[in-house]
């Protein structure tokens, strides 16, 4: 214990130096553990009574912090708008800094309002433009893109993202407004890359002339070629490198600088970008990714709302995501957050149950400063719902799971203060061929390639590289990913290894790749013939990106390639798995059997966190690939640490037995010493620590008792089985609310009281806080439904188990949809369903509520 205590004080000695850090213009305090949240300002129709009373309950909830995105208003209150950046908005805006201070939340800014950046101060000549042809030659014209869902005084032109210049006339509105206020926020943000159709600026032939070395209305009819000719691939990989060039100059060098130079940090999504993601990601000071939609977990009892359009939208992806947490792994950056948690399900629909798994992947996938997505400023006098954005999820006070979100932010809470106090354990760093996309037609509009992160089908898994990725993960190898740029940062170290800040690599691979940069395989053979390991999937790459001098630099590569591959530190092989293997690279056998996970270092401890989002694992012996002497697992859901038993495997690994049910989660600690009071060691035999035991089912009748809730109601049921309230009456169809259930039960004479149980509650709609005999035993919110019952507290007769179960608010829009339908009063796209369509809940069908079951009584092994 003496060692966990040490530990956890390093830890905590860690997370409070994160929570200080801010702004150095404001020294603004601020938790970075607890999740955030992205806060709409509807209208920007706020005031300082009611900004203090959201973050007052945003505060006790366990938020950590608010992004504010001024975004259009609600209908009736066009007296109450604040044009953005106005005094009475800067007024506000210091207003809600302070008392962030006060109550210890940070706020974080987007440089605009709605997105991407724009408005009244851009003018046509510093907006988004397209090139078109004109008299034979490449010129500009606008794309007339406007600001998306602007707020009020934030409403124009899209500014041009490829020019420097444009980018800081952008900003001197920023300079003479919000620079001036002594409360700044902690960080600007920019959303994700949304510039339709731009692909050009009004010095692009200048610059392509100086950064590829011709004049490219020379090579115009390959630029306009579609057949995939030689020529066209190289002046097309030509045209995209010099876009790419522009976006990571012109605007996030410009905007990163610009922020640091002012105090503020940056947030950028860089996903879409026509560029590289992993250069403009590592340029942020927090990288940020994006989770839209639910991922197809086959979690047991996981719901998807099955009117979710996966071919229209997408499904989260954890290869996308680690875009960004590689960025910051490379480049030493503590923080790296995620938007999360979009359209989960339609509006009222949405559990903690469907967010935890999510969030789960997420930080499995490197990240570790969860941004919800989000909540709606909505004034003490708006009737419920309130405001609302029109985009699914909400997490604030009118949501159904407001009530028992502190459990999912403490659970939150719990994981980031490891996650984020710990260096990146990974092994294997995966070379991005960006040249190689490049070389494929775009589909993007503009004819550009938009790296998105909804879509990764349509681009990151047709790739080789996409492929590769994805087995390495299943095969449980622990990766990052590289670009060009990046590789350059990388240096030799001892054993082989290659360093970038305070990540360390076993190996690099590069997958089957065309076109690969002179420059990047020079860098690469300097590594190789200094130790380090590199993995060639199945040959060389044959050929460099881009027109100029191809000929001569494609023989350059050609015999550097020959050359490389004679080394003893180079494998050229289809079986990358192997090559890793013979190279040292460190192989979790376990994450086959569907465990996600992501291995970390902190001092001389190895963590790992790991999630069940399958249905393959319940228990089993599983060796990890790290050396030492003993384990604890930590429950992020309870904050209870536990020696793991553990038996001797191979080459001074340990195996532990781990019972990990689909859905659940844990962190498991490997130290080099023996745990206080020694490991506890099982048996050599390889089965299971203890006989598998028997369930008790719970199979008398129920007492069902509605509670608080709308519409009022006072039904009581004798359920001789468990089944959804909303068959019992009509009116019980509507109802959202909280049901109580009681039941008693007497046990096997045979059962053993010394030790504990398992209550596995089954199927709940959505949340069940329960009581035995008259003592709490927790709350259940998520999958699987399970609470512990501790030993003793069963009695042999006579026992009393409460259930009080609440629902989701699905049930009763149903009716207040029909009856007061004027609440839907917004501008723009007013509310919509999660088809885009005219929100109308009075067309739902039920959804079930209440306890469910199967209840059992397991005993714990």
């Amino acid at each position: 214990m003496r060692l966990l205590g040490l530990w956890f004080g390093r830890l905590i000695g860690g997370l409070l130096l994160i929570g200080v850090l801010g702004s150095q213009a404001s020294a603004q305090s601020y938790n970075t553990a607890r999740p955030w949240t992205y806060w709409w300002w509807m209208g920007s129709a706020v005031n300082e009574k009611d900004i203090t009373h959201q973050l007052e309950q945003f505060a006790r909830a366990g938020l950590g912090g608010v992004h504010i995105i001024p975004i259009y208003g609600a209908k009736g209150y066009e007296q109450q708008f604040i044009p953005f950046l106005s005094e009475r908005w800067l007024a506000v805006f210091s207003h809600t800094v302070r008392e962030g201070k006060r109550l210890g939340l940070g706020v974080d800014l987007t440089t605009g309002t709605g997105w991407p950046f724009g408005g009244p101060n851009v003018t046509p000549e510093i907006a988004a433009k397209q090139w078109k042809l004109d008299g034979g030659k490449l010129t500009a014209t606008l794309t007339k893109q406007q600001v998306k869902r602007a707020a009020p005084g934030g409403a124009g032109l899209v500014v041009d993202y490829f020019s420097r210049e444009a980018m800081l006339q952008y900003l001197q509105r920023f300079d003479s407004t919000l620079n001036r206020l002594p409360d700044k926020p902690r960080a600007v943000y920019n959303d994700s890359y949304e510039a339709y159709g731009a692909n050009w600026t009004t010095n692009f032939l200048a610059e392509f002339q100086k950064r590829r070395g011709y004049d490219l209305n020379s090579q115009l009819p390959a630029l306009l070629d579609t057949t995939g000719s030689d020529s066209s691939v190289r002046v097309h990989q030509d045209y995209h490198q010099t876009l790419s060039d522009l976006l990571h100059d012109g605007f996030t060098v410009t905007w990163t600088n610009w922020a640091r130079q002012r105090g503020y940090q940056s947030r950028n999504q860089a996903h879409g970008s026509p560029g590289n993601l992993l250069d403009l990601y590592a340029l942020a000071d927090i990288p940020e990714t994006e989770s839209f939609g639910s991922s197809r977990f086959p979690i047991p009892g996981l719901r998807v709302d099955e009117n979710y359009e996966v071919d229209r939208f997408g499904t989260p992806n954890p290869l996308a995501m680690k875009f960004a947490s590689s960025a910051a792994h490379l480049t030493g950056k503590k923080l790296v957050s995620s938007e999360t948690g979009t359209w989960l399900a339609d509006h009222f629909k949405v559990s903690l149950s469907q967010i935890k798994p999510q969030i789960d992947e997420l930080f499995t996938s490197g990240i570790n400063h969860v941004f919800y997505h989000g909540t709606t400023y909505s004034p003490q006098t708006a009737a419920w719902p309130g405001w609302l954005f029109y985009a699914s999820t909400n997490y604030g006070p009118s949501s159904p799971v407001w009530p028992h979100l502190p459990f999912l932010n403490q659970y939150v809470e719990r994981c980031q203060s490891r996650l984020q106090t710990s260096e990146p354990d990974n092994d294997v760093l995966v070379y991005f061929p960006m040249h190689d996309l490049w070389a494929k037609p775009a589909k993007s509009s503009g004819g550009t390639h938009q790296l998105e992160v909804h879509h990764v089908d349509r681009w990151l898994l047709q790739l080789p590289f996409g492929r590769l990725g994805e087995q390495l993960q299943q095969q449980g190898y622990a990766l990052d990913f590289v670009s060009d740029a990046l590789l350059k940062r990388l240096t030799a170290g001892p054993n082989g290894l290659v360093q970038s800040g305070n990540a360390t690599y076993r190996v690099i691979v590069v997958p089957a790749s065309t076109f690969m940069p002179e420059t990047t395989l020079q860098a690469l053979s300097t590594l190789a013939k200094q130790g380090v390991r590199i993995v060639f999937e199945s040959a060389m790459p044959q050929q460099v990106p881009g027109y100029q001098n191809w000929q001569q630099r494609t023989v350059q590569i050609r015999q550097l390639g020959r050359s490389l591959e004679r080394l003893k530190t180079v494998s050229v092989t289809a079986n990358v798995a192997a090559a890793l293997d013979q190279f040292g690279a460190r192989r979790e056998s376990w994450a086959d059997r569907g465990l996600s996970f992501i291995r970390k270092k902190h001092g001389d401890t190895t963590q790992y966190f790991v999630a069940n989002l399958n249905n393959q694992f319940t228990e089993d012996w599983i060796s990890l690939a790290t050396a030492g002497q003993s384990i604890t697992s930590y429950n992020p859901l309870t904050g209870v640490t536990t020696p793991m038993a553990v038996r001797k495997g191979k080459a001074g690994q340990l195996d532990v037995w781990l019972r990990l049910l689909p859905g659940q989660s844990c962190f498991l600690n490997v130290v080099p010493r023996p745990a206080s009071g020694g490991a506890p060691l099982a048996q050599p035999s390889g089965g299971r620590p203890q006989a598998e035991v028997s369930a008790i089912a719970l199979s008398n009748p129920w007492q069902m008792q509605f509670g608080k809730g709308r519409p009022n109601l006072t039904t009581t049921a004798t359920l001789p089985r468990l089944t959804s309230w909303t068959t019992l009456s009509d009116s019980a169809v509507y109802f959202w609310g909280t049901a109580r259930y009681t039941t008693t039960f007497d046990l096997p004479t045979t059962t053993d009281l010394s030790r504990s149980f398992t209550l596995d509650l089954g199927d709940v709609r959505d949340v069940a806080e329960v009581r035995l005999n008259g003592q709490p035993l927790g709350t259940a919110w998520c999958l699987p439904y399970q609470l512990t019952i501790p030993a003793s507290q069963l009695q042999k007769q006579g026992n009393r188990l409460e259930v009080d179960v609440t629902n989701l608010s699905a049930n009763y829009m149903r009716l207040y949809d029909r009856q007061h339908p004027e609440w839907k009063r917004f501008y723009d796209i007013n509310i919509v369903d999660i088809r885009y369509r005219p929100f109308d809940a009075s067309r739902w069908e039920p959804m079930p509520s209440g306890l469910l079951g199967p209840v059992r009584l397991v005993p714990v092994p």
